[in-house]
């Protein structure tokens, strides 16, 4: 297998990029720790919130929802400095660089801010990765996903004008490419 790996499943309809260069666990399966953005995964970990065999979920930050995908690696840092690297994996819509540890699925799509599953997740959700499968998902029903989805809410944007909203407003998902090009597919 090549460094990457792209994933589907119920969890990200769309896709999403498993890291595996340099893993020796290519497959996880442990109850979700959902976090709205990046510096609240810092705070669990200064309480010890999360624990060998948790899922953290980093969502609202896909190309809308950041916007702009942030990249995720000081949080990979984080858990291999807490002795965490290779016990628990790091689910996000944003992205991660090729410096990141341990199992690591970014780009997931469709993103939380636009209702993706990732969104509807709740601490607890039991997600499975398997890299060798290509496979992503929360182990729910379609009806509970359904259900959720009903009564989901959809974030305000974290700008209401100027540049990043425009962007916000234009910008596809990261399933096709995160453009902004609207005339790209004519």
């Amino acid at each position: 297998a090549g460094p990457i790996v792209l994933l589907r499943g119920n969890l990200a309809p769309e896709g999403a990029v498993a890291k595996v260069k340099g893993i020796s666990n290519f497959s996880h399966r442990g109850p979700a720790k959902v976090f709205e953005c990046e510096e609240a995964v810092f705070t669990a970990l200064e309480r010890d919130d999360i624990k060998a065999g948790d899922t953290v979920v980093i969502r609202n930050e896909g190309p809308k929802g950041g916007p702009g995908m942030r990249e995720m690696l000081a949080v990979t840092s984080a858990l291999v400095g807490k002795g965490l690297g290779k016990s628990v994996a790091l689910i996000t819509d944003g992205r991660f660089s090729g410096g990141t540890h341990g199992l690591v699925v970014g780009h997931v799509a469709p993103e939380a801010y636009v209702g993706g599953p990732i969104g509807l997740l709740r601490d607890g959700d039991v997600i499975n990765i398997d890299a060798k499968t290509k496979t992503i998902s929360v182990e729910l029903s379609e009806t509970e996903l359904h259900q959720r989805k009903q009564v989901w809410q959809q974030p305000q944007p974290k700008y209401q004008r100027g540049v990043l909203r425009k962007y916000i407003e234009t910008v596809s998902s990261a399933g096709l490419g995160a453009v902004t090009d609207k005339f790209s597919n004519k």
